[in-house]
Parts: structure tokens; sequence; C-alpha cells
């Protein structure tokens, strides 16, 4: 892995894979884990299009080690540095069949423990006593995304589309995207490999076609304290 390669890539483009992080035993370690452990709870959700869990290590607690194994870590350590901790975790799991897609956005939002009104954070949503803000765009710009995942994935089965570079011209929004100006990038990610990429690059991923399966662990990692009295809902640090 080379670690300044993939830092320029990051900082220039706003996303780079890194295939083979994970073993095909460790894959299947984890999905035993995710298989056998209980659906039922609210955070969980079913359709016929996708199966998603959020809070995802916090709701499978028994997966932190299988996932922060010593590859994943000296990345973390090696692309962000030594202060980054998890803010955020989901699971996606998109049917064989699945006719879901996403459109083109940036992801704005953070998970936070409480709704509480102050300067520069708005606007807010809550569901299920879970808090959601869109923060001042330097605490967006600290994050990144590590997206694991847990099958081969390309255009045919929802591997994300992005537009590179975009991730430094702030909020973006969709809508005035010049394509005479920019270009769309697929990026295939094998099993067992990564992408990293910056939450505010605008990303998007279309339809299965192909009949394959795609399973995604999306965790965000930021180095940055929130402001009194407004904590990450999901903070975990990760133990060296």
């Amino acid at each position: 892995m080379n670690s300044q390669y993939h830092k320029n890539t990051i900082a220039e483009n706003g996303f780079t894979v890194i295939n083979r992080i994970f073993s095909d035993n460790e894959i299947q370690r984890i999905s035993e884990v995710i298989r056998n452990t209980d659906s039922s709870k609210e955070t969980f959700r079913k359709s016929e299009d996708l199966f998603a869990i959020r809070q995802f290590l916090k709701e499978i607690p028994g997966l932190r080690d299988l996932i922060f194994n010593e590859k994943m870590k000296t990345v973390i350590r090696e692309r962000f540095g030594d202060r980054y901790f998890v803010v955020k975790s989901i699971y996606f799991d998109k049917p064989e069949t699945s006719n879901w897609y996403v459109a083109y956005h940036q992801d704005l939002t953070i998970s936070v423990d409480q709704k509480k009104p102050m300067e520069g954070f708005g606007p807010w949503t809550a569901r299920q006593s879970r808090f959601a803000v869109q923060p001042p765009l330097d605490i967006l710009e600290n994050i990144y995304t590590i997206r694991i995942h847990l099958d081969d994935t390309d255009e045919n089965n929802g591997a994300l589309k992005v537009v590179p570079g975009s991730h430094a011209k702030g909020i973006y929004r969709p809508e005035t995207i010049d394509w005479s100006k920019e270009t769309e990038e697929i990026c295939p990610v094998e099993k067992g490999g990564i992408m990293i990429m910056k939450p505010l690059i605008l990303h998007a991923s279309n339809r299965t076609t192909n009949g394959n399966r795609r399973r995604v662990i999306h965790i965000e990692f930021s180095e940055r304290e929130l402001p009194a009295g407004l904590n990450w809902a999901e903070k975990m640090v990760i133990e060296n």
C-alpha cells in the first residue's frame, strides 16, 4: 500500500480504492456475525431493495476487532493520522434483484446525541431518538469515509459513481453540475477491498443489473470534537 499515493489521490480527487485489506476468511467471519444478529431492532431497515443497519458498530460490537484488523488500523493511521475516531457506521445490503438506486448527492449530515440549536448547525432531523444535522463546512471537510466491500462491486451491481474533485467545491448542489466541465468515474472495488472518500464528493449508485449482491460497511471518521453540549452519537476510539 503506497500511503503517500493514496493520500495525494484523496486530496486531489476526493477518493481512492485499496484492495485486499480483508482476506476471504475475514469477510466470511464478518458476514456470519451479521447474518446471526437479531434484526428486529429499530435501527434495522428491511425492504425488498435494501437491508440496512444504522449505528452498526454499536449494534454489533463483536465485529469491532474483525473490522479494525492491522491493515485497517494502518490505513487509518497513515492516511488520516493518529487522532481520528469513528463517528458514524452503517451497513448496507443491496440484494441481487435490487432496484434501489441513489441519485448524485453529497453526505452533508452528521449523527449527534441530541438536538441543541446552535449557530452554524442546521437543518436538523430526528427519527426514533436519533438526531442528524448539517454542521459547518469545516467539520464536513474534516471527515473521511471508509467503505468496506463484502462483495465484488462494479457498475452492474451498484459501485459508486463519483465526480472527481467535487469534494473541494464546498456545498455543490447536484442540479447545478455542469457536465461539460465535470467528469463521472465509476469506482469498482474487489471483495475485501475498501474505498476511502470525502463525504463532500458528489456520488451516486445505479440499480443492480447483473444479479449480484452488494454489501458494504460504511464508516465515517473525524478528529474534531463538537461544540460544548453536542456530542457525536457514535463516537468510538480505535484501539491501537
